[in-house]
């Protein structure tokens, strides 16, 4: 078992918490702040313990000094100051003098927010290759490290494991959580259980169906996920994205396992992939010529809710088309009205999936939202997470 925050006297420690406050932003306007609330009750918990309290968090890619111009945390230190109801220090800085004075000067109860770890990646990575001086760097900074961001550990980044190499560590409340929720889901699931999974991370995502479909009941699938499949059942899917890497895999798994894989029967498309023009519905096995199938359609929802409605386990990973697009958020929609009506335990595995879960309105009716989307998915396929695997155990 990991130590927790609550296994250290933080009195007057120096305590850095990994958090994950990569928010969507638009012109420096925070867009959703849910993972910002996530973090808050760690961070208050080591503020009422007397520590002082050493903020990182990445924000998007780092790819170009534009990019660092738009991504920095100061506008989620303007809210997490209104959450906390604390000033928040922010330092324009991932490493240097103004960062170490600002520390050295900390009195119990502070809190500093650190610039994005991930402007170490211009030009060189540092902070996504896990530099072990930057770790070393980073944590020098601190008596105590605190994993409380989920969504990153299944990275070896510098601002995770690189820090936890070199001083004592634990876990936050929000990492602590997800383990115990998902670890249910790994060990015991009520079955039948049912998982659902889309998105448009094609490659991130099909290898791990060859790990699931050990564990689950049934798979259903959308997106291009379930699009790299229909193409290796022979559909032709005219301009449909699909992984043309992943054709023989694809194959392989329904020759295995053809009663326990579920594609769609139908869906709607463009003929581009944007929202406002024509939607034309199409049977999977007759696309029309030109199309991009971009959403599942009725008769798959039909299909869907038999599994569904007879589950007493589901996660879900990814949405079912692009949802994001108001002429193609029906398939994940109605999946969502699905899960509501459902009385399986339902657990929504972080990312895109859960972003469109919140943005429709259902996301209190379900048993839990993962604030990871490639970590959850990895934690129920069954690997190990370094962020987490670095800490120490009790």
């Amino acid at each position: 078992m990991k130590k927790t925050i609550r296994d250290f006297d933080l009195s007057n420690k120096r305590v850095i918490i990994r958090c994950d406050l990569n928010v969507p932003l638009k012109n420096g306007v925070i867009l959703d702040d849910n993972r910002i609330k996530k973090s808050i009750d760690t961070i208050n918990y080591a503020i009422e313990k007397g520590a002082k309290v050493i903020i990182l968090s990445h924000l998007g890619r780092i790819k170009s000094k534009e990019d660092k111009i738009n991504n920095s945390l100061y506008p989620i230190s303007i809210r997490l100051s209104e959450l906390l109801k604390r000033n928040v220090i922010f330092v324009n800085e991932t490493r240097g003098l103004v960062l170490e004075k600002t520390i050295n000067n900390m009195n119990p109860g502070d809190v500093v927010l650190v610039e994005n770890t991930r402007y170490e990646d211009f030009p060189l990575k540092k902070e996504s290759n896990n530099d072990k001086e930057l770790g070393k760097y980073w944590a020098s900074l601190a008596d105590i490290f605190i994993n409380d961001a989920f969504a990153t550990s299944h990275r070896m980044h510098a601002s995770n494991v690189g820090i936890a190499s070199n001083i004592p560590s634990g876990i936050g409340f929000l990492v602590e959580k997800e383990i115990n929720i998902l670890g249910d889901f790994l060990s015991s699931p009520l079955r039948p259980y049912v998982v659902i999974m889309g998105g448009a991370k094609i490659s991130d995502k099909i290898k791990v169906i060859d790990k699931l479909v050990n564990k689950a009941d049934y798979i259903l699938l959308g997106g291009g996920i379930a699009n790299t499949f229909l193409k290796a059942k022979g559909n032709d899917l005219k301009e449909s994205i699909y992984d043309a890497e992943n054709i023989d895999f694809a194959k392989e798994m329904l020759n295995k396992y053809p009663n326990k894989i579920v594609l769609p029967v139908d869906g709607y498309g463009s003929l581009a992939y944007q929202d406002g023009l024509d939607v034309v519905y199409n049977d999977t096995n007759d696309i029309s010529s030109g199309i991009m199938l971009l959403d599942i359609g009725p008769k798959t929802i039909e299909l869907f809710s038999k599994y569904i409605n007879n589950a007493k386990t589901v996660f879900w990973n990814g949405p079912l088309g692009v949802s994001e697009f108001k002429n193609f958020e029906y398939g994940t929609k109605q999946v969502c009205e699905l899960l509501k009506q459902s009385s399986a335990k339902v657990v929504i595995g972080g990312g895109d999936s859960a972003a469109s879960v919140i943005r429709f309105g259902y996301d209190k009716f379900f048993d839990h939202i993962s604030t990871g989307g490639g970590a959850s998915l990895e934690f129920i396929e069954g690997k190990k997470l370094p962020g987490i695997e670095i800490i120490e155990e009790k």
